[in-house]
């Protein structure tokens, strides 16, 4: 019968106390990254095995992967949750649905320790240096869903060609007769705004030399989307056709809104296009033409690479998937 090796002795090997040891391995307690990375390679190297009744798993002994958003019950998370649960389920996991909160206490990084999760997804949000350490050093691998900042911090992403959408959009509303145009950015100006505000500007530059463009600002939302563009509706001009560029699918339904408070027509004074091509885009009235990134698809491709992963393989970095332009009656 093979010798079973103890806490004591792992402690032993990476020079710390029986207590520090403990803590390291079940991911609890303020330890340094140092400390933790040295703990769980003696852990590796000895061929240690935690007691089921300490508490907490072995990181990625489990079958698990956990997806970590800022919110759910909303177009975008159910995408996100419908493509990462069947990728899951095609590789023999389980998917754990774990909600960041901003608040001090919040301990998700060491909720994903505990029960020995194989891997990570980050959907949408910015973790802090010490969240992404408590799961890093643990050798839980992380893929980077929509990352809001160009740096990962070495980390695999996956996303999609933002830059590529906003260009088809300015093409698009040139081909359908727009004059003049505007378009709606986020605030704050995450990554993949840039690159959607980035690409429109470029698209236009080709299509249309010289023409008149307005930058308007939104935090993100419909109604803040809606205060930004009224006045620029109400004020056109005769004859005039107005192409608007929404940086999502939820301000381009809050152009609509503007619009009708406006008097004016989509398609005949404005033409309106948006980015994501969740299914609400189809239920305005005109059904929006939009820029679809393949969100489900992408979700599935950052669990399918953390299942990988887990079976030895190397994570790829980064994860492009194109954008598609879906034309419908908004133009």
């Amino acid at each position: 019968m093979p010798i079973r090796v103890t806490l004591a002795a792992v402690a032993a090997e990476a020079g710390v106390s029986v207590a520090t040891a403990s803590r390291a391995l079940s991911g609890r307690g303020d330890l340094s990254p140092a400390t933790r990375r040295r703990v769980l390679a003696a852990a590796r190297s000895l061929g240690y095995a935690r007691d089921p009744s300490a508490g907490g798993r072995p990181p990625g002994t489990a079958r698990l992967v956990d997806l970590v958003l800022g919110w759910y019950h909303n177009a975008y998370s159910d995408e996100v949750t419908a493509g990462a649960r069947s990728a899951a389920a095609a590789a023999g996991y389980d998917l754990v649905l774990t909600e960041e909160r901003d608040a001090p206490d919040d301990d998700w990084p060491m909720r994903i320790r505990r029960r020995g999760s194989a891997g990570v997804v980050l959907g949408l949000i910015s973790p802090t240096a010490s969240q992404l350490a408590a799961i890093t050093d643990a050798a839980i691998p992380v893929v980077l869903m929509d990352p809001q900042a160009e740096t990962s911090r070495g980390l695999t992403s996956v996303r999609t060609t933002d830059r590529d959408g906003g260009l088809a959009a300015a093409h698009h509303l040139v081909e359908r007769g727009a004059t003049r145009f505007a378009i709606v950015l986020g605030s704050p100006p995450y990554r993949y705004g840039r690159a959607r505000n980035a690409g429109f500007r470029e698209g236009l530059r080709h299509a249309a030399p010289g023409a008149e463009l307005v930058a308007l600002q939104a935090d993100w939302s419909g109604a803040a989307a809606r205060e930004a563009a009224l006045p620029l509706l109400r004020g056109l001009r005769p004859g005039e056709r107005l192409g608007v560029f929404a940086c999502t699918d939820e301000m381009a339904a809050g152009v609509y809104s503007a619009a009708a408070a406006a008097g004016r027509r989509i398609p005949e004074d404005v033409l309106v296009v948006g980015f994501d091509d969740l299914r609400g885009a189809r239920w305005l009235t005109p059904p929006l033409t939009t820029v679809r990134q393949p969100i489900r698809e992408m979700a599935a491709a950052a669990v399918t690479a953390l299942a990988d992963a887990a079976a030895g393989a190397a994570l790829p970095s980064p994860i492009i998937l194109p954008t598609e332009l879906i034309a419908r009656g908004s133009t």
